[in-house]
């Protein structure tokens, strides 16, 4: 794995990507949300648990409805947006241990015996898949507004009810209208927040 990549992807993905607040209307294909599940799903996690679960909400209908249960200011943004994800994870993760990590299916006890490390688990490693469908989402031409403002209850119980699934975070997803940017907030210094022993 000796490649690397260009200035000029380096810039889709961090330094010239930006979160958006403003959509322009653009749908979004299933075939494009299915390219970039496609994409994420090879994020590294632990023992590849991959507990991330993920509600696409494209439907102008369901879009509507996911806006009433976020803050006054991510309302538009929710109904603007060609699709929102509903980045959730699974408590219950480990049922699938055995298929995802075969070489050592008894890893599955690793977690199924302790509430806390299931939990601690399946929140890391989804709000990691989180970042790498949004990474995914550059690559693939597609802006993001990641959203953490809404009712964490509401939601679990309009999209995840009756499962082991909890919410994490919203993200939308289509293509930004640059007029709705902010100027770029700044970032610390390597030295500010970073120690190399």
């Amino acid at each position: 794995m000796s490649d690397v990549l260009d200035d000029q992807a380096f810039d889709v993905l961090f330094r010239e990507a930006r979160t958006q607040n403003i959509w322009r209307e653009e749908p979004i294909s299933d075939d494009r949300i299915r390219a970039l599940y496609d994409l994420m799903k090879w994020g590294p996690t632990s023992a590849n648990c991959f507990p991330m679960r993920t509600i696409f909400v494209a439907s102008e209908e369901e879009k509507a409805r996911l806006a009433t249960m976020v803050m006054e200011g991510n309302d538009e943004k929710v109904k603007a947006a060609s699709a929102v994800a509903i980045i959730g994870y699974d408590l219950e993760f480990y049922e699938m241990i055995p298929t995802l990590f075969p070489h050592q299916p008894e890893a599955r006890e690793w977690f199924a015996h302790d509430k806390d490390v299931a939990f601690t688990t399946a929140f890391r490693n989804g709000t990691l898949q989180g970042a790498y469908l949004m990474i995914a989402a550059r690559g693939l031409g597609l802006d993001c507004g990641p959203m953490s403002g809404f009712d964490n209850a509401a939601v679990d119980e309009a999209y995840f009810a009756g499962t082991s699934v909890k919410s994490n975070f919203l993200c939308a997803l289509g293509t930004g209208d640059p007029a709705g940017l902010f100027p770029r907030s700044p970032r610390p210094d390597f030295d500010e927040v970073c120690q190399i022993l």
